[in-house]
């Protein structure tokens, strides 16, 4: 499932990135701290990856 919007897809990075170990869970704020307890690292991958280019900011 590819991300809808650009914020989706920052905090799915930030998410993978502190489930990952490279950042300390108590750096992440709002929906990336959500996303880490209950995603998997590959559905974060998934939501994560793709360009951001031509998405909007974010959708209501």
């Amino acid at each position: 499932m590819p991300a809808r919007s650009r914020a989706q897809q920052k905090a799915a990075g930030a998410a993978l990135s502190a489930k990952r170990g490279d950042t300390p869970k108590s750096d992440l704020k709002g929906a990336s701290r959500e996303m880490v307890d209950s995603m998997s690292e590959k559905q974060l991958e998934e939501l994560a990856k793709g360009a951001r280019k031509g998405k909007p900011e974010h959708v209501d």
